[in-house]
């Protein structure tokens, strides 16, 4: 093949490339209300040894106390209530109470029975019968979670979207319309972001995500991971910040969206101090758990 045309195939394909991963460059919102703290509590300022565990009240008032800003993660019930919760099945943090686990609890490495089955198939008083890890706490209910908070400081919100039910976007949409608190959305799955930008563009809005490649489950060892971990699903997403695994700092994508596209980069999940100072000069957000940042 000749140099010349090989060149111009070259330059194509990076002309290309840095098309498909550029955020959102015109209308912008300003990030200014959520650098403000630039330290946000993993999941609430939590201890899952304690009766403050992730995604409770109890470690989201801790968070409000201490002035950080607080990452959570939204999802639906069968009925349709969004709850503060991580994980898409129940068994690691969710408990029955004592005495009361039936034949189909699932039995966790810890030697623990767990709740079987996700979230999804629960309704929201159902899911009342189960405590947090070994507290007193419940499933917290987004809007009791709003409520508490109540703008003091400011939110990510991680929707929870396993594979094309995106119905978590519209309902906490509909909630965030009334909250006068800073926030912004974040999401691994591109179509939450992508349901942002067709119908509330001017929410600040972020896509999650990692060199999933790396990483052993090997259902992330394909074709779709591997363009989400290089974020080629910007060009349809059009994210206003990239929150990424600060291990895998080094991106390329990741860093040409901060370096060369200005876009505002947050940090997962950073677990020491000495972590954190590694990551000043490559993050401007810094999501923390297991250690209070100094």
């Amino acid at each position: 093949m000749d140099l010349k045309i090989l060149l111009i195939i070259v330059i194509i394909l990076v002309v290309l490339y840095l098309l498909a991963i550029m955020p959102r460059m015109i209308g912008r919102p300003s990030a200014d209300k959520l650098l403000v703290q630039n330290l946000y509590a993993h999941r609430g300022l939590h201890d899952n040894r304690t009766t403050a565990p992730e995604n409770s009240m109890a470690a989201f008032k801790k968070a409000v106390d201490a002035g950080y800003g607080i990452e959570l993660d939204v999802q639906l019930t069968r009925d349709g209530v969004p709850v503060v919760f991580h994980d898409f099945t129940l068994a690691r943090v969710a408990r029955y109470e004592e005495g009361q686990a039936p034949e189909n609890a699932v039995l966790n490495e810890d030697g623990s029975y767990g709740v079987a089955g996700k979230v999804i198939d629960y309704t929201y008083e159902e899911l009342q019968q189960f405590h947090l890890l070994d507290s007193e706490e419940k499933i917290p209910k987004f809007e009791d979670f709003l409520k508490l908070v109540d703008g003091k400081v400011p939110l990510i919100i991680e929707l929870k979207i396993e594979l094309f039910d995106a119905r978590v976007c519209q309902v906490v949409d509909r909630m965030l319309r009334d909250y006068r608190g800073a926030y912004c959305i974040e999401s691994f799955n591109p179509l939450g972001l992508w349901w942002f930008r067709r119908n509330h563009k001017e929410v600040f809005r972020g896509q999650l995500s990692e060199e999933f490649f790396r990483e052993p489950e090997k259902l992330w060892h394909t074709p779709v991971y591997y363009l989400l971990a290089f974020l080629i699903f910007n060009f349809l997403t059009k994210p206003d910040f990239v929150a990424y695994n600060h291990v895998y700092a080094g991106n390329l994508s990741r860093m040409i969206c901060h370096g060369l596209y200005k876009n505002t980069a947050a940090a997962w999940t950073i677990r020491s101090q000495d972590e954190l100072e590694k990551n000043r000069g490559r993050f401007d957000i810094f999501i923390f758990e297991g250690f209070i940042p100094s």
